[in-house]
């Protein structure tokens, strides 16, 4: 069989897997990225709102609280540097009801408690102008939430890591990774082993595949959200999001650079990946855009695409946080699993760089 050396191996060449990648190979480290698909981001990557999330949500001092603050302007910062396309537009977050607005207050709250100072609930001319076509008694103002291209980010994250020195290996599966006393080694589907001193399982839907067997009881479920375009004009500048549901943010607003409008995603919990879209959710979605956008037309709207995010657990319950797992007790002999991760991860992926790199080195 034949055998390599590397100091990194990283799985899956996600926006994530290309970023923690390329962090290690900035560094002046030998970097192998491996990855099934012949391209980069065909899973969760490629199939979101492609939303620069301000923190606003999450648990006060969690990874995606931390990470997210952190990534948000990383990403600003690097779009700007690259000229990679992107825009602020803010985001508004809309009450319908009494008890909507108790709710809006809380996540004001949250968002404070995150650090982001700038999220606002709207004073009477704020309100009056930014409502239009809305139907709302209260909003809440996030101006640092941004939209972005994220093929051209992940284009741009791979021309860093190869410019670096990162090879990339691609059409290739990995069949197993497995702890040693040298590191790691890392079975590819050609019979090939890499032997590794960290390998970092970026492996997205797929990553709780390759977890040690342990009484710890990590793994991961499948949440699937489908979209709905919009063929008719926007009214909005914003994107609009209403009052968060369990699993996710709602069916919400999400503008493409070109000032396109889509719908979603809804949640759906599936046992296997499966991107098709059932085109009878049309008539849900209505009901549910309608409530804080009346004049929605259900004749323009239509079948767009789906996408399925991955949610970390522990012994079968769901936990609301990326999760990483470490293996290897040696600073520099790792094996680090990451999990659950889901929005913000397309925000975060520099921060997770950043961590990943700090926890081996």
């Amino acid at each position: 069989m034949p055998e390599l050396k590397t100091d990194i191996v990283v799985i899956g060449a996600g926006v994530v897997g290309l970023a923690v990648s390329r962090r290690f190979a900035l560094a002046g480290l030998e970097v192998v990225l491996v990855e099934q698909e012949p391209t980069f981001g065909t899973g969760t990557s490629s199939r979101n709102s492609e939303v620069i999330h301000a923190g606003l949500y999450y648990p006060t001092g969690s990874l995606k609280a931390n990470m997210c603050l952190k990534g948000r302007e990383q990403l600003y910062e690097y779009c700007n540097e690259r000229r990679i396309p992107h825009k602020q537009l803010g985001k508004l977050i809309v009450a319908t009801d009494a008890e909507e607005e108790t709710k809006l207050e809380a996540i004001r709250q949250q968002a404070a408690d995150n650090g982001c100072d700038e999220v606002a609930l709207l004073g009477e001319k704020e309100f009056d102008r930014e409502r239009g076509a809305l139907q709302a008694v209260a909003m809440l103002l996030s101006p640092r939430t941004g939209i972005i291209d994220s093929h051209q980010l992940m284009l741009s994250l791979l021309a860093d890591l190869e410019k670096a020195g990162g090879i990339v290996v691609w059409k290739t599966r990995v069949e197993s990774v497995a702890a040693s006393t040298q590191g790691a080694s890392v079975l590819l589907g050609e019979n090939v082993e890499v032997n590794a001193a960290c390998v970092v399982n970026a492996a997205g839907l797929g990553a709780a595949e390759f977890l040690p067997d342990s009484d710890l009881g990590y793994g991961t479920r499948l949440a699937k959200g489908d979209y709905f375009s919009y063929s008719g004009r926007i009214p909005f500048n914003r994107l609009v999001y209403p009052v968060p549901q369990p699993g996710g943010l709602g069916v919400h607003l999400t503008l493409d650079l070109g000032g396109a409008g889509r719908f979603g995603p809804d949640v759906t919990w599936v046992d296997e990946v499966d991107y098709s879209i059932d085109s009878a959710k049309r008539q849900l979605f209505f009901e549910r855009i309608r409530k804080y956008w009346p004049d929605c037309d259900i004749e323009k709207l239509s079948p767009s695409y789906s996408g399925i995010r991955s949610k970390a657990t522990r012994h079968g319950e769901v936990l609301d946080d990326f999760l990483f797992v470490t293996e290897g007790a040696e600073s520099r002999s790792k094996i680090i699993h990451l999990l659950g991760i889901e929005s913000p991860g397309l925000t975060s992926c520099l921060s997770i760089a950043d961590h990943i790199f700090n926890e081996v080195y």
